[in-house]
């Protein structure tokens, strides 16, 4: 039976755990979850989630980017420099980690942004001729979801997200990666109202779990996450590498989790890095027992045990 507990910070007047600072889920510690049957009898599922959005150049005034990214030269527009490193990871750099993802077998997931889907058309034919799985993705990376948002405006966020991902690809995505993984106190519902199955938003596992009884959460796992380490971090990108073998060496030997790895065309593309990623990966599928697959099958394989 959950106790109703009086928050005092909101969402308010809702029941919760104790401890808990919303009832989105209950809590879940390590010990109890689930350990996951993956196909063949694999210890681990491997992602490799794509970031393919496009940067404003000159963001709306009710716009909310990333505090952190900022150009060196500072805060102003427009910001030729950071926009067209961005643009570069649609040009050129998404075009390497493609061939490296390619050699290796790896179909990737793709968190489309709505303008690049309908900016860069030749990349998402690109994509779908490797069968990529598209996610919804919000609009620019200049815009993430807030709670400063009203209901109804989060909303057409999001449903507008949602129709130009299947205006692109023909098919309505399953799951929604959030620009940033922000979200507001209500985004779970409103995905799930916008008939999303899943979101990878959420980095407080390493194990797929239900969000509001019907979304399923896969776990995005930023520690890795090549923008959020080498750009905001200051990680040393062999340190980077080194990272990602032994956060996955951890994770399959525990068995029956995940292991995503979400790369920024625009950073891990650039000549000086791409090698990393290409050792790195070459290291991790060392390894026996992986199931290579996308986030829409691991979401759906997930559900099927939740």
């Amino acid at each position: 039976m959950v106790e109703f507990v009086p928050a005092t910070v909101p969402p308010t007047n809702e029941p919760r755990e104790p401890g808990m600072d919303h009832a989105h889920y209950p809590f879940r510690k390590l010990p109890d979850a689930p350990v996951f049957q993956w196909p063949d009898k694999a210890r681990i599922a491997l992602t490799v989630t794509l970031m393919v959005d496009v940067w404003e150049l000159a963001p709306a005034a009710d716009a909310y980017p990333d505090p952190r990214i900022l150009s060196p030269l500072g805060k102003f527009h427009p910001d030729w420099l950071t926009w067209s490193q961005r643009a570069y990871g649609n040009r050129v750099g998404i075009f390497r980690i493609l061939t490296v993802l390619d050699r290796f077998g790896i179909v990737p997931s793709v968190a489309l942004g709505s303008a690049a889907a309908k900016m860069c058309p030749e990349l998402v034919d690109e994509l779908s001729r490797r069968n990529a799985c598209f996610m919804a993705h919000g609009d620019y990376a200049s815009r993430r979801i807030t709670s400063k948002m009203t209901a109804e405006a989060e909303c057409s966020f999001i449903v507008a997200a949602r129709d130009a991902v299947a205006a692109a690809t023909g098919e309505a995505p399953s799951g929604w990666c959030g620009q940033d993984f922000n979200q507001s106190f209500d985004t779970p519902q409103h995905l799930i109202d916008a008939g999303f199955g899943y979101t990878m938003d959420w980095a407080n596992d390493d194990r797929p779990y239900l969000l509001d009884g019907r979304l399923v959460a896969l776990p995005p796992q930023p520690e890795w996450n090549d923008v959020e380490a080498m750009r905001l971090r200051g990680v040393r990108i062999p340190d980077w590498a080194d990272n990602l073998v032994e956060a996955f060496d951890v994770l399959h030997a525990e068995g029956g989790g995940t292991f995503n790895l979400t790369l920024h065309p625009w950073m891990t593309g650039q000549p000086h890095r791409i090698a990393y990623l290409q050792r790195a990966l070459s290291r991790i599928l060392g390894k026996s027992g992986i199931w290579r697959t996308t986030t829409d099958a691991l979401a759906t394989a997930a559900l099927a045990q939740l």
